[in-house]
């Protein structure tokens, strides 16, 4: 049977924090935020609310959660196995459409001695114990895998286009990002049951590249879209470098051929002014801030922001507030509180929702402080 929206549980709009401690985190320009914790999870990595406030959230090791608006976790099973190890394990998790029973799942999996990421398609529906369990998965694509753990990226967005977007990490190769014969260092778009679109850009490429969107990418841990339809992503350089980039069809963004930051054996990178034939990022950083999770927020509780990216941060152990004026951004504010982030979630009332990195990560509502 499947489960729609209003059975998933009874919350209402946005989470209630029961017996929560509330603490004030101030930006660097002043801003002042309150913070509520709501529950906490084992290394988390990925986190989805629908429009009914529902909440899906996945541990790295291989559990995705429902939280219900009181904080109570539930497990959903039918999950497939696996590959936990290096940067590898479970990863995002969206909603399909607007009725909450579909989502699409990334994870890493093992074949033989290699890995890559999965992504795939699954209903969510009721048990026998009156829990949740994934039902009628398919298989919607596969990364190429390597011998290598790290850099699958893996994150994922439906567009206004109605299609799939998936980041796909050099998975620490560097020049897969520039060959067209495999799915690494792209942003992939698909038809929501992995098709391929036949307008995308690199038609007469290969089957693979039929795939990309965009390529030379290093490692994307974030993909999020405006109210306006313009698509952000980030990504983590190699030693400093991080890039904010707007995604343009058909682009190519020089990894690694061209970096803000250097190799971490101190060999320097061409930077992208060497290059003008690559497109360069709308905002970097050196020092790094190690990019993890993204929206580009509108909401009311926060109007001032709308159309501007959160990013959190896990070296810089921040949320990082980045003003998007047209096709130009430049770091706003960061707010820190002594925690990497590995999340960024919007909720249904403006409110923003982070998940903090590591064995105890906790899941903070923040609101405007007073």
């Amino acid at each position: 049977m499947r489960i729609h929206t209003a059975l998933l549980s009874s919350i209402a709009l946005g989470f209630t924090a029961f017996s929560a401690q509330a603490f004030e985190i101030k930006g660097t320009s002043g801003t002042a935020l309150e913070a509520t914790e709501i529950a906490t999870f084992n290394e988390p990595w990925a986190m989805v609310m629908g429009q009914s406030g529902n909440a899906l959230i996945t541990e790295k090791s291989g559990q995705l959660f429902h939280l219900s608006k009181d904080g109570v976790k539930t497990e959903i099973t039918g999950v497939p196995e696996v590959f936990y190890g290096g940067q590898g394990g479970l990863g995002d998790v969206i909603f399909a459409g607007d009725t909450e029973d579909e989502i699409y799942l990334s994870y890493v999996e093992q074949d033989a001695d290699n890995v890559g990421a999965v992504v795939i398609k699954a209903k969510l529906e009721s048990a026998e114990n009156g829990k949740l369990q994934l039902a009628d998965i398919a298989r919607i694509w596969e990364q190429d895998k390597q011998g290598r753990q790290g850099h699958y990226s893996h994150k994922l967005a439906i567009g206004p286009d109605n299609k799939l977007y998936i980041t796909s990490g050099d998975r620490q190769m560097q020049k897969p990002a520039q060959d067209m014969s495999v799915n690494l260092g792209k942003v992939i778009r698909l038809n929501l049951d992995g098709s391929v679109p036949s307008d995308n850009p690199f038609q007469s490429d290969g089957e693979i590249a039929k795939t990309f969107w965009t390529m030379g990418h290093r490692n994307l841990l974030g993909i999020a879209f405006g109210a306006d339809g313009k698509l952000w992503t980030h990504e983590m350089g190699p030693r400093h470098g991080d890039e904010f980039n707007l995604i343009e069809k058909g682009e190519n963004y020089g990894w690694p051929l061209v970096s803000n930051g250097d190799n971490y054996s101190g060999i320097p990178i061409p930077d992208h002014e060497s290059e003008p034939k690559f497109n360069a990022p709308e905002a970097f950083w050196v020092p790094t801030i190690a990019p993890s999770g993204l929206i580009i927020y509108n909401g009311d509780q926060l109007a001032d922001w709308n159309g501007d990216a959160l990013i959190g941060g896990l070296a810089s152990q921040a949320l990082i507030h980045v003003d998007i004026n047209g096709t130009s951004a430049t770091e706003n504010e960061r707010f820190e509180w002594g925690s990497r982030v590995r999340e960024v979630e919007q909720g249904t009332n403006g409110e923003v929702y982070v998940l903090e990195d590591g064995p105890e990560g906790r899941l903070l509502k923040l609101e405007p402080s007073g």
